[in-house]
């Protein structure tokens, strides 16, 4: 009886460990995702100081990814896109010159959703939106477009690209 409760404790630790470490992988570059949206929505506002703040959040989050809690599929993807995503982050954050933010921030649209679409950032939807006039996509957390290249100029233009997590 004792060698059963022993092994039934034993497989339950060890599952309840692997789920820990599955919610870890996920809160790891989770932070990355909140921090995007806060660039995103500081350009859609046109605030080109908030979109600086939440860019230096961002790349602290970049820089404090433990690459000990990622799968190794995870890993290397976020490795190969880390120094691409530091760069821009780095130089939104440097800049108080919304066109120059804005440039950037198309870049980092264009790495951030490589990494989203291979590692699953969140349960949520992540919509994957075009803007026709600048040529460039954003991620965003609501299906209803708010533009970030052109602001209030024009907050509805473009469309939903594709949806991961759906």
């Amino acid at each position: 009886m004792k060698k059963i409760f022993l092994m039934v404790a034993l497989i339950a630790t060890i599952f309840t460990q692997q789920l820990f470490a599955q919610a870890t992988k996920s809160t790891a570059l989770s932070t990355l995702l909140k921090s995007y949206y806060g660039v995103k929505n500081a350009l859609v506002a046109s605030n080109s100081a908030d979109a600086a703040t939440s860019s230096a959040d961002f790349a602290k989050a970049i820089a404090s990814v433990d690459m000990k809690t990622l799968a190794a599929p995870d890993m290397e993807t976020f490795m190969s896109l880390q120094e691409k995503l530091a760069f821009d982050a780095r130089h939104i954050s440097e800049s108080k010159d919304i066109a120059h933010q804005r440039e950037h921030f198309a870049n980092l649209s264009a790495n951030f959703f490589k990494l989203a679409k291979a590692v699953k950032l969140t349960d949520e939807a992540i919509y994957y939106d075009y803007c026709p006039m600048k040529k460039s996509y954003w991620l965003s957390a609501d299906a209803a477009i708010k533009n970030p290249y052109y602001g209030s100029q024009m907050l509805t233009c473009g469309k939903v690209s594709e949806t991961l997590n759906k």
